[in-house]
């Protein structure tokens, strides 16, 4: 009942996707939400069918129908309160999927906001032969190793950002070491121009290298919470880029 009344309070809630290593109460994560609920956001997260207490397998189909599935569960408490999307790092391939499918089905997010974010995964193992991404990844062996498994999993959101229609930030820094920045400039590159978000907002934000930010320091920035106001105090429909 605490949730139910939290939830259909008037507060926006950000709906975390977290990357692959760990679980939802990672380190920089509770920063981030941290950082989040200072500023007035409620924050749902969870982790995937396979991460931490959550039994099951990961499986790129189980892990996008387990956040819609969260999605649903927000949307049925919140009211009317605006509800954004954050994924972070293998998360906003989860992200993309689901905000895909949510505005095929036309109820789409508020807004999406991709932390660290890829092309689609072959261009990340390519630009990282090691696979920092999921080395972590529940059962990497067959997920990456077995070419018959692999070749099914695709978190393809280069070719999501076409059918997607809802506000977008994207947020990378220069010196992420996991997934490489120029991935997070080609996807901007890929959306900004796309007819899907012509009536949206489309931003993307660098963090300049002397910042150390690298792959998930950025809930460090001072900028994020005037980033976020402006970026979100404007994502309904109508604005240009």
């Amino acid at each position: 009942m605490w949730y139910e009344d939290a939830l259909a309070s008037s507060y926006p809630i950000i709906l975390y996707l977290h990357g692959n290593a760990g679980t939802r109460g990672g380190d920089h994560r509770v920063e981030l939400y941290k950082v989040l609920s200072s500023l007035g956001y409620h924050v749902v997260t969870f982790d995937y069918r396979g991460w931490g207490d959550s039994i099951g397998t990961p499986s790129e189909q189980g892990m996008t129908y387990d956040a819609l599935h969260v999605f649903d569960w927000i949307k049925a408490r919140s009211g009317d309160n605006p509800v954004y999307i954050w994924g972070h790092s293998l998360g906003t391939g989860v992200a993309t999927n689901l905000v895909r499918r949510l505005c095929e089905r036309e109820t789409p997010p508020d807004a999406l906001i991709l932390e660290s974010p890829f092309t689609n995964i072959r261009e990340e193992a390519k630009s990282h032969p090691f696979s920092v991404i999921y080395r972590y990844f529940p059962g990497f062996d067959w997920f990456f190793l077995d070419p018959i498994t692999s070749s099914g999993i695709k978190f393809a959101n280069d070719e999501n950002m076409k059918h997607i229609s809802c506000s977008l930030l994207i947020l990378h820094a220069e010196d992420d070491p996991v997934v490489p920045f120029q991935l997070g400039r080609k996807l901007y590159n890929i959306a900004a121009p796309s007819r899907s978000f012509q009536d949206f907002k489309v931003q993307f934000i660098p963090f300049h290298s002397d910042l150390g930010y690298r792959h998930k320091y950025i809930y460090k920035s001072p900028e994020l919470p005037r980033i976020l106001r402006e970026f979100l105090g404007k994502a309904e429909p109508g604005h240009q880029h």
